[in-house]
Parts: C-alpha cells; sequence; structure tokens
C-alpha cells in the first residue's frame, strides 16, 4: 500500500493541535493582562488539572512551554539569560529555559508570560521541580504550595500515602478558595475528572492501534504532538473531541492498512525525550532507515493509562490522588520502567530499544546505562544509547549521533536478513 502523502500525514491531527497550543498561550496572554482567569503552575508529572476546574483556573506547565521554546529554536537566548544570572552550565535546562523566559517577559508565541496565581509545586520524582518553583516564586513573588506525593515503594501505594495526598488535595482547594476568591465548584470538578476518563480511554485505544503492523503514527515523534492537548485539556470537552478525531484519522489508516512509510522496516520503542531544538533533524535520521516507533516511555510520563488505569468521578479526590501517586512514569522504580519497556517490546512487536540520554537531566537519565546492558546482555534485545539534551540546542552533535544510528540499523538490518538477532549494544 503507497504511503500516506505528508499534507494528509501530518495535516489533520497537527493542524488540530497547533491551534489547542495556540489558544492555550492565548488565554495565558489574557491572564497576563487581565489577572483572568486565574493560572496555576504545575509540573507535568502526576499533575492534577482536573482540580483547576472547580475553578475555572488555567494551568501554566512550566516543562512545556520550555518544549515549546526549544522546538522552535528559541531556546538559547534565555538559557544564556539564565546562565548570567548564575545558572551554570550543567543545570537542568529546562529550568534554564524557563527561567529565562520569565526574565523576558514572554511566551514562544510572543505573548506575555502571567504571574501564577498559585505555584503548585506537585513533586513528583523529580527533586529539581522542587528548587525550579522555589526560584520561580522569589522571581514572581507567587505563593508557592509544595504537594508532597511519596515515591511508590510497591505495586501499589498504602492506604496512608493515598490519604496523605487526598488531604493535600484539600488543602489547596481551600487555599485556591481565598486566593482567587471564588467557591470550589464540585460538580465541575467531577465533570472534568470524567472529561478526563473518556479522553484516557480514547488515548489508551490510540496507544494501541500502533501495535498494528504497519502502525498508523509514530508513537514518539507523533505522540509528543499529542501530549500538549492531553496536559492542557485533558479535563475539558475540547480535549475530549480532539483525541476522538485523532482516534478516527489512525483508524482509518489501520482499517487502509497505511503506514507513515512506504514499508515499515524496522519497529522501536523509545526510552527518554528527544532532543527538542534539534527534533526534525532526530527525527530524520530514523525516517532515512524506515524506522517507527511503536511505544515510548517519555508520553506516559503525564500517565499511564494504555496499562488501565482512569480517572474515576465517583471518587474524584481520590483518582486524582492515584494518578499522582501511581500512574505516571517518572514516580515509578527502574525495575517497574524495565517491565514497562520489555512489555512493550512483546507487546508491539518492537525490534529492539533507543534510550536517549539526556545530558542536563541526571535525575531523570541516570541508571540509563544499566538499563542498556539490562535488555542487551540479559534479555537480547538490540539497544542504542545515544547522548544528547532536551533543551540546550548546544549538546547536540549531529555527526556523532548519525553515525551511531546508521550504525545500530546497519548491524539490524544484517541480522534480520540472516534471521538472527542483535545480542549487543552498537559501539561506534
Amino acid at each position: 500500500m503507497a504511503n500516506i502523502p505528508a499534507t494528509e500525514y501530518r495535516g489533520g491531527v497537527h493542524q488540530r493541535q497547533k491551534d489547542l497550543m495556540l489558544d492555550w498561550y492565548a488565554t495565558l496572554d489574557q491572564a497576563a493582562h487581565t489577572a483572568d482567569p486565574p493560572t496555576v503552575s504545575m509540573m507535568v508529572s502526576g499533575n492534577c488539572v482536573e482540580l483547576l476546574e472547580g475553578f475555572g483556573a488555567v494551568p501554566i506547565y512550566p516543562e512545556v512551554n520550555a518544549l515549546q521554546l526549544a522546538i522552535r529554536h528559541q531556546s538559547l537566548e534565555p538559557i544564556l539569560a539564565a546562565e548570567d544570572m548564575g545558572y551554570a552550565a550543567d543545570n537542568c535546562a529546562y529550568v534554564k529555559a524557563d527561567i529565562g523566559c520569565y526574565v523576558k517577559g514572554t511566551t514562544p508565541t510572543g505573548g506575555k508570560m502571567p504571574k501564577p496565581t498559585l505555584l503548585l509545586c506537585n513533586f513528583v520524582g523529580c527533586n529539581t521541580y522542587a528548587k525550579w518553583f522555589e526560584h520561580v516564586a522569589t522571581l514572581t513573588g507567587a505563593p508557592l504550595y509544595m504537594l508532597d506525593v511519596p515515591f511508590l515503594r510497591g505495586d501499589q501505594p498504602s492506604q496512608a500515602d493515598l490519604d496523605y495526598v487526598v488531604r493535600q488535595l484539600h488543602e489547596v482547594v481551600t487555599l485556591l478558595e481565598r486566593l482567587t476568591g471564588r467557591a470550589f465548584d464540585y460538580a465541575r470538578f467531577q465533570q472534568a475528572v470524567d472529561w478526563s476518563r473518556q479522553t484516557e480511554e480514547i488515548w489508551s485505544q490510540i496507544k494501541h492501534l500502533s501495535q498494528h503492523v504497519p502502525s498508523p503514527f509514530d508513537a514518539y515523534f507523533d505522540a509528543i504532538t499529542l501530549m500538549g492537548p492531553l496536559y492542557v485539556h485533558r479535563a475539558k470537552r475540547e480535549g475530549l473531541e480532539f483525541f476522538q478525531a485523532a482516534l478516527a484519522e489512525f483508524q482509518q489508516k489501520v482499517d487502509l492498512n497505511q503506514g507513515i512509510y512506504d514499508q515499515e522496516k524496522f519497529r522501536l520503542v523509545f526510552e527518554g525525550p528527544p532532543p527538542y531544538p534539534h527534533f526534525r533533524t532526530f527525527r530524520d535520521m530514523f525516517a532515512k532507515w524506515k524506522a517507527c516507533a511503536v511505544a515510548s516511555t517519555y508520553s506516559t510520563v503525564g500517565g499511564l493509562w494504555e496499562f488501565g488505569f482512569r480517572h474515576d468521578p465517583e471518587r474524584p479526590f481520590e483518582s486524582v490522588a492515584m494518578h499522582m501517586l501511581v500512574h505516571n512514569v517518572t514516580n515509578r522504580n527502574y525495575l517497574q520502567r524495565y517491565e514497562q519497556i520489555h512489555r512493550y517490546v512483546k507487546e508491539w512487536k518492537a525490534d529492539g530499544i533507543i534510550v536517549h540520554f539526556v545530558k542536563s537531566c541526571r535525575l531523570f537519565s541516570a541508571g540509563q546505562g544499566d538499563m542498556r546492558d539490562y535488555f542487551t546482555k540479559q534479555l537480547g534485545i538490540p539497544t542504542l544509547y545515544i547522548e544528547s539534551d532536551i533543551e540546550d540546542p548546544r549538546y547536540f552533535s549531529e555527526a556523532q549521533i548519525k553515525n551511531r544510528i546508521d550504525a545500530f540499523f546497519e548491524a539490524l538490518e544484517h541480522s534480520k536478513q540472516a534471521g538472527g538477532h542483535v545480542t549487543r549494544e552498537v559501539h561506534v
């Protein structure tokens, strides 16, 4: 079957995503000039965006803002501005880009970034978050609440951990009532939780469509396009309608047996985020080999919904807390991450794994060398380990990365032709 034309493949879903993100930035710009609607800064991982809907508040995601700066090739200037303020070269580049953006006073689309009504640090998995939000609080003068989410120590949290997070969510409600002057609308909160539940179900169906051979979309590069609306609009009707349309488009491709290439040669699982400042260049390195990502851990940073979790409007506070505690990849240990990746390889029929180490994100990337060794030496799964950065364009060696990727696929292609398996990581 012939490949879908580029205008069709990167048409409907991608354009709707751009429109939704522009709407979000327009709302932030409005809030910057009028202080209405109220805004709440949060992290993507295990966020409680549903709670904000009970106040008609709008989320600010520093990570999404930093991502947009990088993918639009605007990240270096705010990074340098932050370094001029004293941030070290090896500090998290996401932090530096966001801080620099506040100093400059603009967003990637040219609007203004509002002073948050509340900085809600939903501390999940990364201790840099705490310092990041403390710095933004100092910079903006906005009030800060640290929502402490205990690390997941087993397969499920204890009842004490669940109760601990629920109590904090109720404290946030009381705090937002005082800061906004608005009464918490519990019915609207429940409705938001239900919008999330429906959106998560459709997102899960989309993620499972990539089990089809060929996959109708790339579950790493295209999933990133879908992740923006998933975080910003998950608890809204607009988010649900976006994913309904995306599912219909991808399902049509499955029905027609159409993939993203005229021939899908390799199926991959990706671990770690992409180098956003060089996003297209990085993607083209895999497109050259007609390699498609069928699953990725990065697309589960905001939620692990393809394995069954859904928000519950009958238990809204408890389900929001469970999402924060359990069902996002950053609050899980490495053995659980190994299990997640291995399940992708088996159930999504992948040929190999790509591990992308982020130089300025040591906490998330620490241990990925051991991860590579586990999959190659113990499980015999072809695994490529490469390094660059999620935000800083200076940490990207195009020639070196290209050579490693080409060598990996050359070895993988030779092995497939010989009917064997690559059992080592490719060294270049």
